[in-house]
């Protein structure tokens, strides 16, 4: 019977922080079948990704932990795939609802954070591109090299949303993504560093 509580104690409490920025943004939008339907839907898969990224470093902490409680490599299997998909529809709403102009891109969100998005896209991506490749020595040799790689694309994805978000100026959604990026950070420093020394 604990075993269960603990199980839906964490299912519920991972479902809440990906679901609470979403509704957040959802919320505070008028939502109109028009062009501007991609402006208010390509925020969305990248806060879906940023929560997700922010439960794996979270989960990546507490894994032996987890993996008494819930089945770990599903998960991640799962929210990889989500991720995945969310980093790609992300820019390409942006961009599709600019015209592809990307000078418009860098005129309405400025160089500098954009840039940074794009840095941490192209990390981010090293793991799906990776894992598609992991059967190859390199790889699999290269693997926790990747995992960093990824994980400090994520961080860089961390303050280019912060700064560029626009729900993410001010109020509850800029607390919490504060807490996720700074926990995040937390959590990827025991994981990478604190526990392999720790072994």
């Amino acid at each position: 019977m604990k075993n269960k509580i603990i199980r839906y104690t964490i299912i519920a409490l991972a479902w809440i922080a990906v679901l609470y920025p979403l509704w957040m943004r959802i919320g505070s939008l008028p939502w109109i079948f028009n062009k501007s339907l991609l402006t208010n839907l390509f925020p969305l898969f990248g806060i879906l990704a940023f929560t997700l990224l922010w439960l794996h470093s979270v989960a990546g902490a507490f894994e032996s932990f987890l993996r008494r409680y819930i089945n770990f490599d599903w998960f991640v299997h799962i929210t990889a795939s989500i991720i995945f998909w969310c980093i790609l529809l992300h820019p390409l709403l942006l961009l599709v609802s600019l015209d592809f102009n990307i000078s418009n891109l860098f005129f309405y969100y400025g160089v500098k954070f954009v840039l940074l998005g794009i840095i941490g896209w192209l990390l981010l991506l090293t793991y799906d591109v990776s894992k598609a490749l992991k059967k190859h020595a390199f790889f699999s040799r290269n693997w926790n090299t990747v995992l960093i790689v990824s994980n400090l694309g994520f961080v860089l994805t961390f303050f280019h949303s912060l700064y560029l978000g626009s729900d993410l100026q001010s109020g509850p959604l800029r607390t919490l993504w504060i807490f996720y990026g700074t926990t995040a950070i937390i959590c990827l420093i025991y994981t990478y560093v604190i526990k392999k020394h720790l072994r």
